[in-house]
């Protein structure tokens, strides 16, 4: 009995463009083909393509197929691979839940990690959220941490939007006046958050790298008003008071 490529890829619960591919890759040869030109599998070929789909099934890969179906030996070493990666994948998939399960409770931004999802996402500015994505990748553990505790729970001042809506032409006073008044502030949540300062030596990718990647952000999210307004809130808490 013979099938064409469409029969024998229903009969094996796989697909025709499945076979095909396994034709181009090496896992299932070639048949014979009519005097009309059609390809006529056997059940040899039946044999070897659900073997593949089970192999597949399994979740090995194909050139782990290739290794394994040839293999008169039990394949133990590969299944004990095949596991490890499945369980890290499994591992993988429940911290997914979890943060799903968190970002759902919270109403939290989706394209943030949970520990900077703040308490209220909706406020947030486009730029703001550009920020904290970065800053969430490059930010060692307990600033990360720290950062998290404070987005949950952002103390409000009476500065809150008037840096969000600060106009790209704002003059030298009007930005040195904010950022004055900005500065007692940002001094509380530092006080109230230290681990929102010191050193950044636990950042993945070193201090430096979180250093040029933050104010590359800075400049290039926030107009010229804003970024003066930083540059001088940082001054300002730079200096003793």
């Amino acid at each position: 009995m013979t099938w064409s490529t469409r029969e024998i890829a229903e009969l094996a619960g796989t697909s025709l463009r499945a076979v095909r591919h396994y034709h181009e890759v090496g896992l299932l040869a070639e048949p014979a083909r009519r005097a009309n030109g059609y390809k006529q599998y056997g059940v040899e070929h039946l044999v070897r393509l659900l073997r593949i789909k089970r192999l597949a099934d399994l979740g090995f890969s194909l050139p782990q197929i290739a290794d394994t179906l040839d293999d008169r030996n039990h394949p133990e070493q590969a299944l004990r691979t095949l596991d490890a990666e499945l369980a890290a994948t499994i591992e993988r998939l429940q911290r997914a839940r979890l943060e799903l399960a968190t970002i759902i409770d919270r109403r939290a931004p989706a394209d943030l990690p949970v520990a900077m999802a703040p308490a209220q996402a909706a406020a947030l500015t486009e730029s703001d959220r550009s920020v904290m994505l970065l800053m969430s990748r490059f930010m060692g553990p307990r600033k990360l941490t720290a950062y998290g505790e404070l987005l949950r729970d952002l103390p409000a001042d009476p500065t809150d939007g008037e840096f969000d809506r600060l106009p790209a032409d704002s003059g030298e006073e009007v930005r040195a006046d904010l950022a004055e008044r900005m500065a007692p502030h940002v001094r509380r949540i530092r006080e109230a958050h230290p681990g929102l300062v010191g050193p950044d030596d636990d950042a993945p990718r070193g201090a430096q790298v979180l250093a040029e990647t933050t104010s590359a952000a800075m400049r290039e999210l926030y107009n010229p008003a804003q970024v003066d307004v930083l540059v001088r809130l940082a001054a300002l808490l730079r200096a003793p008071h």
